[in-house]
Formats: structure tokens, C-alpha cells, sequence
């Protein structure tokens, strides 16, 4: 049967918190927004679109796409300084890689997300990216999902998992009637995680020999 491995990125790849971190007080500052919050604040909304974690943060709906705009071309020009694999990643993608085809379904910006992954010297392995630019509902919505299976024309039963360390990743692989295993090395917590998923992974290599495994059952 074929296997098919969908991979979130932050948190689960790749750690570019000091990016976002970075880029949303550079935001506030150009925008003279006067942010009273504090950074971990702003750390518990990642993974929600950017649009999401600016409302929730304070930010008026009717100008928080100003501040979407502000942030992208910020983060654009540091994240690849900012961006750094997280540990274990490269061996999970190239462990995954003998036995699966692979993709990413991310809600950071689809494009920005392939400079990262070629800069990290990972996107050969990946078949589609998909961002937040090519769906109307990101996740925890399953049509990220859904779009990443069309792209890559999944023909008959496969075995699908997505891996994620956020209780949206594990929402959206549940609506979307896939498997998932959570990470443990992101931003969200163990308890969250364990009410969406039966499996639960230290880090991405584990979490694909979780995969490796259970496929071999």
C-alpha cells in the first residue's frame, strides 16, 4: 500500500521562533501599534494563520490584513537568517523518504516556506508545499489537506498520515480522515495533543518510525 507523509513546519521541522518573534515587534512598531503583551503571547498562536494571531493579539479587524502585509515582507528578508531545522528533522525527512511520498501542509506562506525548504537544502525531498496562499480555509480545517492529496493524484487506498505538533494539525488530518501522530517538539502541549491523537512522538524521526513501524504491522 502506498504511504503517503504530510509534514507541518513549524515546530515540527523547523524552529524560526526568533523570526516570528522578531517580525511581529517589528510589525507593531511600524504599525505604532502599542503591543502590551508579551512574547509568549504571541509564541501560543503559532500556527494559526497570520491574520488570526494579529486579532488575537489586539489588532482590529477591519486593518489586520495592513499588519499581514507589514509582517510578510519583513519576515521574508530575515527568516532565512532567523530559520533553523529543528532537531532531528533532516533524518526523519530522509527516513520517511525510503518508505513514503512526501509533502508539507503549512499555514506559514506557501512561497516563502519553498525558499525556506531549498534553503535548508530539504525541499528535493518534498512533492508540494501548500500554504496558506492556496486554500480559503487553513487549517484546522481539512482542505489543506485535501488539496495537498489532489496535488499529488493519490490513486486508490493509501496509508496518509500528517504530522504536526499543534492541535490544528491533528484536527484537520481527523476531519480530513487521515492518520496523524503529534510532536511534542512545537508549541503545543502533550495534553492538547493526546485529546486528537492516539500517537505521540518525542520528535519528527520518532514519529516517522512510529509511521515506519505501524505501516509493517
Amino acid at each position: 500500500m502506498e504511504k503517503i507523509i504530510l509534514f507541518d513546519l513549524d515546530g515540527t521541522l523547523i524552529d524560526s521562533t526568533d523570526a516570528i518573534l522578531s517580525t511581529f515587534h517589528h510589525t507593531f512598531k511600524e504599525m505604532k501599534y502599542d503591543f502590551k503583551g508579551e512574547d509568549e503571547d504571541i509564541k501560543s498562536l503559532i500556527g494559526h494563520p497570520l491574520d488570526i494571531m494579529f486579532q488575537d493579539l489586539g489588532v482590529p479587524q477591519d486593518i489586520v490584513w495592513d499588519y499581514v502585509d507589514t509582517y510578510k515582507k519583513r519576515y521574508r528578508e530575515i527568516s532565512k537568517q532567523q530559520t533553523e531545522l529543528l532537531k532531528f528533522a533532516k533524518e526523519a525527512i530522509e527516513l520517511a523518504n525510503t518508505f513514503a511520498r512526501l509533502s508539507v501542509v503549512t499555514t506559514k506562506t506557501g512561497l516563502y516556506s519553498i525558499e525556506l525548504l531549498e534553503h535548508l537544502k530539504l525541499m528535493e525531498y518534498f512533492e508540494f508545499v501548500t500554504g496558506r496562499e492556496h486554500v480559503e480555509n487553513p487549517k484546522p480545517h481539512p482542505e489543506p489537506i485535501h488539496k495537498t492529496l489532489d496535488l499529488m493524484k493519490i490513486e486508490g487506498t493509501c496509508d496518509i498520515w500528517m504530522v504536526g505538533d499543534t492541535e490544528l494539525d491533528l484536527i484537520a488530518a481527523n476531519s480530513a480522515g487521515v492518520n496523524s501522530v503529534g510532536v511534542l517538539c512545537g508549541y503545543g502541549k502533550e495534553n492538547t495533543l493526546k485529546e486528537y491523537t492516539s500517537y505521540i512522538a518525542p520528535n519528527p524521526l520518532e514519529a516517522v518510525k512510529i509511521i515506519k513501524n505501524l505501516s509493517q504491522i
